[in-house]
């Protein structure tokens, strides 16, 4: 945009800059600049016409204008479009399970919860321990040596008494050991999309069974 006078500004017809609150209202728009290069050149003095210089500088300048501004609104459309196509391919996820960064996880009538751990590096021991809604410990899962990246495990509901647990909640713990040392890990489980919504950030939430709601940035895998 380019700044004007006030003089010129009063002859074109348009507000003062001191008029408008804002400080940077005193900037011109297309039609503003078009109109004042357009009164410029019919009102220059024959014996000293523009400077060619000058007259292709505010060509030039009008040109990045318009440019920046269109550019403006195909970026716009590009993301609205990429908007749309997000949310369309979100919404073939529903009936689909998905791996998300969780703790708890359903144990259903089919009796089986399947998940992963996502190692940073590679481990002497890697353990899964199972526990009920009350806080007790019911499984304990030795995988055994294990490389680094995701590594899956299931559960298929039977208790260390050999019982079977009953559907429900569960919350499952994962812990790295090497030598004598022991670190805690992320546990990522299997969850079945009820439904996808977009928030208010315009971002992506899937509602999963059991879990309620995760945004969709937050999803590891699909399927498996």
């Amino acid at each position: 945009m380019t700044q004007i006078s006030p003089e010129l500004l009063d002859r074109l017809g348009l507000s003062r800059p001191e008029q408008k609150q804002d400080k940077d209202m005193d900037r011109l728009g297309q039609s503003d600049f078009l109109k004042l290069m357009t009164t410029q050149l019919e009102n220059q003095d024959p014996m000293e016409p523009m400077d060619n210089g000058d007259f292709l500088g505010q060509m030039a300048q009008f040109s990045t204008v318009t440019g920046i501004e269109e550019l403006s609104k195909s970026f716009q459309q590009l993301a609205q479009s990429l908007g749309q196509n997000q949310t369309l391919q979100a919404a073939s996820l529903v009936g689909k399970d998905v791996l998300v960064p969780v703790e708890f996880g359903e144990l259903g009538p089919d009796g089986m919860v399947k998940g992963a751990v996502d190692l940073d590096r590679s481990t002497e021991e890697l353990q899964i321990d199972v526990y009920s809604p009350n806080g007790e410990r019911i499984r304990r899962m030795n995988l055994g040596a294990a490389g680094s990246g995701l590594q899956e495990f299931s559960w298929n509901g039977m208790r260390d008494d050999g019982t079977f647990a009953p559907p429900g909640v569960y919350e499952f713990k994962a812990t790295a050991r090497s030598g004598t040392q022991s670190e805690a890990v992320d546990t990522f489980l299997d969850a079945r999309v009820e439904s996808v919504a977009v928030g208010n950030d315009s971002g992506l939430a899937l509602t999963v069974q059991g879990l309620g709601e995760i945004s969709f940035s937050d999803v590891r895998r699909i399927g498996g």
